[in-house]
């Protein structure tokens, strides 16, 4: 499956490189929404909400009335993940908050699961260097994610990978950490960082993983078209 992404920061749809940078803006959301009309499920990150600076919940809520969406940025707290549920996303991201300075939150994790399950939470491995990175990518922790993966998997259904050494720069991803990844946990993952070619898109389905792509449909690097038209059956 090949979800493409709407990161939206100051009510703006955004591309950043690395979490850093912002390198370009998009069309208003339900205009984006419309050019992603061929694609079962959109993926939609609030970057102001995972970066504590507000929110942009009435966009989200308004993005879900028309699209299947998976939502995640700042989901700290039960309410939180619960909230974004209501609003009408069908799944929630959990990343930063699913990690402490020494390991896994479990006791905010199992609070989730308590709170809405397991199966609609997909938890976030963002690695960059070889270590789990958090707060926008601005904090490393000591943890690799092929390390806690499985220690993950009672709280989620699923997880969203992202390599973020190549994130947003078009460069191609690392396949080899994706086969580690699908080695080590038989839940649902789905890769971002880097995806550039129908290749990758292709070598990633033949590891059952799901590609979320950003950088390369907004550049026109991926024609949406032929994305649409690919067999992934």
């Amino acid at each position: 499956m090949i979800l493409p992404c709407i990161d939206l920061m100051d009510g703006k749809v955004v591309q950043l490189v690395q979490g850093r940078e912002k390198a370009l803006e998009g069309d208003a959301p339900l205009v984006m929404l419309e050019r992603f009309a061929a694609f079962p499920v959109i993926q939609v990150i609030d970057l102001d909400a995972a970066l504590g600076r507000g929110s942009n919940d009435a966009i989200i809520e308004l993005l879900a009335r028309h699209a299947t969406i998976r939502a995640g940025g700042g989901v700290r707290t039960p309410d939180r993940a619960r909230k974004l549920l209501d609003q009408g996303a069908s799944r929630v991201i959990v990343g930063t908050s699913a990690f402490t300075k020494t390991g896994v939150n479990h006791d905010l994790l199992a609070s989730i699961r308590q709170a809405v399950g397991a199966a609609p939470i997909l938890i976030a491995l963002d690695s960059k260097g070889g270590r789990i990175v958090v707060k926008g990518w601005q904090e490393a922790t000591d943890m690799t994610a092929e390390a806690v993966i499985h220690e993950l998997e009672p709280y989620c259904s699923g997880f969203l990978c992202t390599y973020v050494d190549k994130e947003g720069m078009m460069q191609g991803t690392d396949l080899d950490w994706f086969r580690r990844l699908r080695a080590a946990t038989s839940h649902e993952i789905t890769a971002a960082g880097g995806i550039t070619t129908i290749g990758d898109i292709r070598s990633l389905h033949a590891m059952r993983i799901h590609s979320a792509l950003g950088m390369a449909i907004y550049t026109g690097r991926l024609d949406l078209a032929e994305l649409a038209a690919l067999d992934l059956a």
